[in-house]
C-alpha cells in the first residue's frame, strides 16, 4: 500500500469551499457522463450515527456512486484485464461520508479485484495556507511513511486542464479576486484554505502491485489538480450559491446523468499512460 498527502491551498473560505466543491464535483459528473460510460448515482442522502476521524464527525451526507470507467484505465491494465473481467469489470464503486470539513471516501471494484484493490481518501478542510503538518494526527512513525505534495493552482501546469480556462490570468468579478501572482498569492491572498488530502492505495496483484499504486496516486495529483483550477475558474458560477441549491441541482443532475449514460457518444478526459 502506497500513501500520499496531497496539499491543495485555494482562495476562498472553508464555507465557499463547501459550496465550490459540491457545485463542481456535480459539474464533473455531468461533463464525464455519455456513452455508457460516466456516473451512476445511487445514493445521496444525509446520515447520522457514523463516528469519523476518532469520533469527532459523526454526521453529513453519504454518497454511492458507480463509476463506468473502461476508457480512463491505463492501456497496461486494461489489455490484462480485458479478457477475464467481465462486463462490469471496469466499475469502480464509491462510498463518500461527507462531515465536511473532513470527508471520508472509499473506492472499490466489488465486481472483480474485491479486496485486492481499495483506494481510501481522507480529507481535511483547514483555513490555512497548506503549511500545517499532520492535520490528521497520525503517529510520527506512521507520518513519515507518507510523501507529501503540494499541488498549487496558480503555479503548477494541469495537463488535464480545460482549455477554456486559465487560472493564472482568470478574475472572478463576483468575489473581486485575481489574477493572482504565482510566486506570492498563497502568503498575501485572504481570504485562503487548504485541501489536505491523504489517499492510500491497496493493489495486491503479484508483478503489478508498485506500478499500478504509483501510477493511481499519479493521476490523482493530475485529476485533483485539474479540478481544483477549475473550481477556482468556475467561481462565478457557483458563488453567491446556497446549500440548497447545491441539493437541488444535484437532483435534477441525477435524472439527466440517468439518460445521458445510455446515449452513444462518450464524454470526458481519458486518461493516458
Amino acid at each position: 500500500m502506497k500513501i500520499r498527502e496531497m496539499r491543495i491551498p485555494l482562495p476562498m473560505s472553508l464555507d465557499q469551499y463547501h459550496v465550490a466543491q459540491m457545485w463542481s464535483f456535480n459539474e464533473q459528473s455531468r461533463r464525464e457522463t455519455g456513452g455508457g460510460e460516466g456516473v451512476e448515482i445511487v445514493k445521496n442522502e444525509p446520515y447520522t450515527g457514523v463516528p469519523l476521524f476518532n469520533g469527532k464527525y459523526d454526521s453529513g451526507q453519504y454518497t454511492y456512486k458507480i463509476y463506468h470507467v473502461e476508457t480512463k484505465i491505463p492501456a497496461f491494465l486494461k489489455t490484462l484485464l480485458k479478457p477475464v473481467v467481465g462486463k462490469n469489470g471496469f466499475q469502480l464503486h464509491e462510498e463518500a461520508w461527507n462531515a465536511f470539513p473532513y470527508c471520508k471516501t472509499v473506492i472499490t471494484n466489488p465486481n472483480y479485484m474485491k479486496d485486492d484493490f481499495k483506494v481510501i481518501l481522507e480529507t481535511l478542510h483547514v483555513e490555512d495556507d497548506g503549511t500545517t503538518d499532520n492535520v490528521l494526527n497520525m503517529s510520527a512513525d506512521e507520518y513519515k511513511k507518507v510523501e507529501q505534495r503540494t499541488l498549487d493552482i496558480i503555479a503548477d501546469k494541469g495537463s488535464l486542464r480545460d482549455k477554456d480556462m486559465d487560472p493564472v490570468t482568470f478574475r472572478s468579478e463576483k468575489m473581486a479576486l485575481g489574477p493572482l501572482d504565482a510566486k506570492t498569492w498563497r502568503k498575501t491572498t485572504k481570504p485562503i484554505m487548504t485541501c489536505y488530502k491523504f489517499v492510500s492505495v491497496h493493489f495486491k496483484w503479484f508483478g503489478l502491485q508498485n506500478k499500478t499504486e504509483g501510477f493511481i496516486l499519479d493521476q490523482y495529483c493530475k485529476m485533483l489538480l485539474a479540478l481544483h483550477q477549475q473550481m477556482w475558474c468556475w467561481a462565478d458560477q457557483w458563488h453567491g450559491l446556497t446549500m440548497a441549491d447545491i441539493r437541488a441541482l444535484e437532483a435534477e443532475t441525477k435524472k439527466e446523468l440517468e439518460k445521458e449514460i445510455k446515449t452513444k457518444d462518450k464524454k470526458g478526459t481519458k486518461i493516458v499512460d
